[in-house]
């Protein structure tokens, strides 16, 4: 074997400042369902993936009021697909009815996918995509 074969995501890992925030977070706005609290972690799934919420695995390191940047090193975004572009439109709504704010739709045509930008409440961005119809 030269490769490892490979299949889609089985779950994303993050580390928050405050689980229960995200939680509800993910789970209002996104549609995750909450499956189970394991150890300091809280596990959701949205029936494609599994996304754990962590606190920090060594408080002692955590940094006080820390917020992410994608600047460092590490996870850049986590993009979600959804079915078409009237729902990243819907999505435009809902946001700013909940007062989230976000960046427009964008059309990456070149890669046939519409893309819409978001932030967690740790300013983790997320990613709506859809393809072109």
């Amino acid at each position: 074997m030269t490769t490892i074969p490979t299949g889609a995501v089985n779950h994303i890992a993050l580390t928050v400042t405050d689980r229960d925030r995200s939680r509800e977070f993910y789970t209002s706005l996104l549609g995750f369902q909450f499956i189970v609290e394991f150890g300091p972690k809280y596990l959701l799934s949205n029936n494609s993936v599994i996304l754990a919420l962590n606190p920090a695995p060594d408080p002692a390191r955590a940094i006080a009021n820390d917020r992410f940047d994608e600047n460092r090193v590490g996870l850049d975004h986590v993009s979600l697909n959804v079915a078409n572009h009237a729902e990243l439109e819907s999505a435009l709504k809902l946001f700013d009815e909940r007062g989230i704010p976000h960046g427009e739709i964008k059309d990456l045509d070149g890669l046939g996918i519409y893309v819409l930008a978001f932030r967690d409440p740790d300013n983790i961005q997320v990613e709506l995509t859809a393809p072109h119809e």
